[in-house]
């Protein structure tokens, strides 16, 4: 029975290529996993207790609480208050704010989907080569039937490992999109409490004075 490494080496070169895909969707996997995870630790009881946290401590407190925080709501939270704090224009400051976490949130998962379309491409690349190359032997080996099947089963190779790759890339692609939207979702549901809490605050401030 052939080994693995024999049956990879008849793909031909392309499965060297998918090789190196399966590889970078399982960093970026390893990767975003670690970032998502710290990002979003404990930032649903985050968000529903901001509006006490802002309402109870004085700007520069609650600026240093959400820094201890760490995650990506408590970011944007910060950034809100130490704008409010140095009277900066708040809306621009939580908008720039959001549009940067947001794009931290997004890195990379572009090449999932890249990498879901281009992996089947690579395979069936791989699979016609084999066949030229199978029906290239059929003209010099005419009385030979095996010769030809044989290669056109051994072309095939690329084909299905390509799928499986792509497989793999969406699987991890549908994962990561999915906590994409939880995470902007929180950030919308922050971007709303600080610009109302913190509105709130300044209110009352001004019926003191």
């Amino acid at each position: 029975m052939e080994n693995s490494w024999e049956l990879f080496q008849k793909g031909g070169p392309v499965m060297f290529v998918l090789l190196a895909c399966s590889i970078v969707v399982a960093i970026i996997a390893i990767e975003r996993f670690r970032f998502y995870r710290q990002a979003g630790r404990g930032a649903s009881d985050f968000i529903v207790k901001l509006p006490e946290l802002l309402r109870t401590h004085d700007l520069k407190q609650a600026a240093e609480l959400c820094t201890a925080e760490n995650t990506a709501p408590a970011y944007l939270a910060e950034i809100g208050v130490r704008a409010a704090s140095a009277g900066d224009d708040l809306t621009l400051a939580l908008d720039t704010a959001y549009g940067e976490m947001a794009m931290r949130l997004r890195e990379r998962i572009n090449y999932l989907s890249m990498i879901v379309t281009m992996a089947p491409l690579l395979g069936l690349l791989g699979t016609i080569s084999g066949m030229i190359e199978s029906f290239s032997i059929f003209s010099v080996r005419a009385g030979e039937p095996l010769a030809i099947t044989g290669g056109i089963g051994e072309a095939l190779i690329a084909t299905a490992t390509g799928l499986c790759v792509a497989i793999f890339s969406l699987i991890v692609h549908t994962y990561f999109a999915q906590k994409l939207d939880e995470m902007l979702a929180m950030l919308d549901k922050t971007t709303a409490v600080v610009r109302n809490a913190l509105e709130k605050k300044d209110g009352d401030g001004s019926h003191a004075a």
